[in-house]
């Protein structure tokens, strides 16, 4: 009998610290041996001049979710799992959306239905919070904590999902009762609408005028506001797809100063511009997305930010809404840009670009990759290290990446549902050529080789706040605010 499965010979193996040539040993899903030498195999992969990587954790994706207009992104928990994989991912966490009048319960049981019949990837979600009743955050939270769903996201903008300051303070206190991590969508709400009002009642309705109906400065001012709330109540909170130089420094002070403040960043914004809007109509329309493109001054202080750290997490922001009257133009042949379907795909595209990018460019270390791609995620989201590592007894979730390897990738080439991609034309160099999870080879080159449904539900852990020292401010500590119990 085999003494493993599966061992993965001669590649260059990469975690978030180290980098080795080792071969890898697989037995009942887990790694279970590293060696400069393992014989024994019941199969094995030659990886020779191969990274062999952690599987990718994409962290950040909308599939199979309704906006709170309706609109229905086209990927399902089938196409949107498959073309993580080809991606070279192995864990996918979307977000579960609750919408106003919703119970969680209903929505949890919604997604399990969606997710469990086809996601070929292991998954958990984030469930999106937009109507904090009593009931919910005493009742329905609980329970998801107890599932194992341990983040949860909110908005500080868009009238029908923003949550009030004093509602994100409430949920901000239950995440901290419970070991969860809260991550929000920060732009000032009253700033967009403003020039929203004003740039439509000029007749500036072309999508390029997206992204000057979003200001840098609504997401600078979010940014501050949601430090000092967190602050405030010493919960801590990430900011997703942080596009501007102003945010990713306020993240880094507060990250300086002690605080639980996480920051995350996506390829859109270190690799497109509002220009990319600028286009005939309605192709614009294809590269609206919230908070929007910036310029090349901003992709250069974001790559600075990267490189510094102030950035936990690379995450495609995956929101695939097709380039037909089922998403982008669901409201007319050549919509105002206040009425495009906001978002674009990028899941199989996600960790690629920042490995041509980054690590090809000499921009960050193929260390620093594997961070921002899957050991972060892990930790942050409570599944390492039976994730996001490559280490004895980890689950055997690992992708073999040719770092040569180039594509210029077209608006059909990706296995999402989708009709464009927003990439399409450039030139990429290193992908992956080969996605194994659980010790299960499930993309081989080109070859699909796993079906619907063999992806699992990840129970996750409570969010690991050690490195951190609580600073209650006096006014909630009894000692100094005349005994009030406030927490």
């Amino acid at each position: 009998m085999a003494e493993f499965d599966l061992i993965i010979k001669g590649g260059t193996v990469a975690t978030a610290s180290d980098t080795f040539v080792a071969d890898i040993g697989v037995k009942d899903g887990k790694i279970s041996a590293l060696a400069s030498t393992l014989t024994g195999g019941f199969k094995e992969i030659n990886a020779k001049g191969k990274y062999v990587l952690p599987g990718g954790i994409e962290s950040h994706a909308h599939i199979a979710q309704e906006s709170a207009t309706g609109a229905m992104t086209s990927d399902d928990y089938y196409t949107g799992s498959v073309s993580a994989a080809f991606g070279g991912n192995t864990t996918i966490i979307p977000f579960a959306a609750q919408h106003r009048g919703h119970s969680v319960r209903d929505v949890l049981s919604t997604y399990d239905d969606r997710a469990a019949p086809k996601s070929v990837l292991d998954y958990s979600y984030h469930l999106i919070i937009s109507d904090p009743t009593d009931v919910v955050l005493n009742d329905e939270l609980p329970e998801a904590f107890e599932r194992g769903i341990t983040s949860f996201k909110v908005f500080m903008t868009y009238d029908k999902m923003i949550v009030q300051d004093e509602q994100l303070l409430d949920i901000l206190v239950k995440a901290r009762e419970h070991g969860a991590l809260t991550m929000v969508h920060a732009e000032n709400n009253a700033m967009i609408k403003w020039m929203v009002n004003r740039l439509v009642d000029q007749g500036h309705t072309q999508a390029k005028y997206h992204a000057v109906s979003h200001p840098a400065a609504a997401e600078v001012e979010a940014i501050n506001r949601g430090i000092a709330l967190a602050g405030f109540v010493d919960a801590p909170l990430l900011f997703v797809h942080v596009s501007t130089d102003g945010g990713a420094n306020a993240v880094a002070k507060a990250r300086l100063a002690g605080k639980k403040i996480f920051g995350e960043t996506c390829p859109q914004y270190l690799t497109l511009t509002a220009n990319d809007l600028d286009r005939a109509d309605p192709e614009g329309t294809k590269y609206c997305c919230s908070p929007p493109l910036r310029d090349v001054a901003t992709q250069e202080a974001l790559w600075r930010h990267l490189q510094a750290g102030t950035f936990h997490l690379w995450s495609s922001d995956h929101s695939p809404y097709r380039y037909d009257k089922s998403g982008k133009l669901m409201n007319g042949d050549n919509p105002p840009f206040n009425a495009v379907a906001n978002g674009m795909p990028g899941i199989e595209m996600r960790a690629p670009l920042l490995f041509s990018e980054g690590v090809n460019k000499g921009r960050i270390s193929i260390n620093q990759f594997v961070a921002l791609t899957s050991t972060n995620a892990a930790k942050l989201f409570g599944l390492h290290p039976k994730k996001g590592t490559i280490c004895i007894g980890a689950d055997a979730d690992m992708a073999i990446w040719d770092p040569e390897l180039t594509k210029v990738p077209g608006d059909n080439s990706m296995h999402d549902n989708m009709n464009y991609n927003p990439f399409a034309g450039m030139s990429v160099k290193g992908w992956p050529t080969m996605t194994i999870s659980r010790g299960e080879v499930i993309v081989d080159g080109e070859e699909l080789k796993a079906e619907a449904g063999r992806g699992q539900f990840l129970k996750r852990s409570p969010f690991d706040s050690t490195g951190y020292t609580s600073r209650l401010v006096p006014e909630l500590v009894p000692a100094t605010n005349f005994g009030a119990k406030i927490l």
